[in-house]
């Protein structure tokens, strides 16, 4: 195993970390300040298309797609873009600047994959340049949506027109006021074999019947301005030009869309733990309880050692996963990605967690982003496939490989 960056690799690498600096940090507390403001909730920040622009001139744009479009994307291998994720991740807002947030990344994967032509110069394409927004109605409030096969939202064909009916919740990027277009999963035949009953289809947000119930909030958090939805479908009519590949295609298409979404996760939750690593060393000088600065006291030490190894182990593994995405594709490397998506939030959390500890009351308070770090760690333990999903599906092949004759 070979994990050393490319150069193109390293040359972004260094292309982020300077914009971030001179454009992004800058201003970070500015961002915060505008959406924990009630009266700018699904608003977006005013400067945040000139941002965007400024990364786009700047070649830092659609990082994430393994594909090339022209000028708006270099075609990264995941193995490339993993550090530049992480790097991203150091600020919760940040990944938009790069029009590379979720859920839009996941959402233009799938249309770049499984789009028509039509349906990729419709909505692939203002995604890709960042005009607009998108979001992905999946998991549903009256079923366990950890298993997808339990999605009820019906997709019925009626003429030339699809009808759909049903209720999401954690619809995340739905309250964004540039939202445009959603990716609904729904079922179009209930009696089909388990796993060839789902459907995807494009449901723009303007469609009568499809309605906006609330916003739900994150331990606190309503992650302005994209927030995360309970929507509404009722009775919802697209053409049937907007369903995604074809009917009972959708579990292969989830699929499809969460892997290259679970090391994008896992290398921005490194990037929190990071961050939270560099706040809490820095801490131990600023504060002297009992006379003796914290860097002197053994715990602190065992804390910050302990936290550098947890970061460096999953940073490997998460590499690792990347690197054989990259070599024998998503499904050959479903094991790692498990283990990554296992390991990264609890990694996270831990570290988190003990650099609160170490700031005392400002580590709780909104003056640092620790507390919004662990909001969005102990999130990335249910999105994507809960703890339990994955240690199961991973219990089960390890199990397989040492057992079979």
């Amino acid at each position: 195993m070979n994990f050393e960056y490319t150069e193109r690799s390293l040359g972004l690498q260094q292309k982020l970390r300077d914009f971030i600096e001179v454009h992004v940090q800058p201003v970070e507390k500015e961002v915060e300040a505008f959406h924990s403001n009630p009266e700018n909730y699904w608003k977006r920040w005013p400067g945040l298309e000139k941002l965007k622009q400024k990364a786009k001139d700047a070649g830092l744009w659609n990082l994430f797609l393994p594909k090339t479009y022209g000028d708006l994307s270099p075609g990264l291998t995941n193995l490339e873009y993993a550090p530049l994720a992480e790097q991203m991740g150091r600020m919760i807002w940040a990944s938009e600047i790069f029009n590379c947030s979720a859920p839009d990344t996941g959402n233009m994967e799938v249309l770049a994959k499984y789009g028509t032509p039509a349906q990729q110069e419709k909505w692939l394409k203002p995604l890709l340049n960042g005009e607009i927004r998108s979001a992905f109605l999946m998991t549903e409030p009256e079923v366990a949506s950890s298993d997808a096969t339990n999605i009820e939202t019906a997709i019925f064909a009626d003429g030339d027109d699809y009808v759909i009916n049903g209720r999401k919740w954690w619809s995340s990027g739905a309250m964004d006021p540039n939202c445009k277009i959603a990716i609904v999963m729904g079922k179009t035949d209930f009696e089909a074999p388990r796993h060839s009953q789902q459907s995807m289809i494009l449901v723009p947000m303007d469609t009568p019947g499809l309605k906006v119930l609330r916003p739900l909030s994150v331990f606190g958090y309503n992650d302005s301005p994209e927030g995360h939805a309970e929507v509404l479908l009722s009775n919802v009519r697209v053409p049937k030009e907007n369903l995604l590949l074809g009917e009972g295609r959708g579990f292969e298409i989830a699929q499809g869309r969460l892997g290259p979404g679970r090391i994008h996760h896992c290398m921005r939750l490194i990037g929190m733990a990071q961050r939270s690593l560099e706040i809490m060393a820095k801490r131990t000088l600023e504060r002297k309880p009992f006379g003796r600065t914290l860097d002197t006291y053994s715990s602190v030490r065992q804390d910050i050692a302990k936290s550098a190894c947890e970061i460096e182990q999953t940073r490997l593994l998460v590499l690792s996963a990347a690197d054989k995405m990259d070599k024998v594709g998503n499904k050959e490397a479903r094991d790692l990605i498990a283990m990554i998506k296992i390991i990264a939030p609890s990694m996270a959390l831990d570290i988190i967690d003990k650099a609160i500890q170490v700031l005392g009351g400002k580590g709780v308070s909104g003056d640092t982003p620790l507390a919004h770090f662990y909001a969005a760690g102990r999130t990335l333990r249910l999105a994507d496939g809960p703890d339990e999903v994955h240690m199961s599906q991973l219990g089960k092949s390890v199990i397989k490989k040492y057992t079979q004759s």
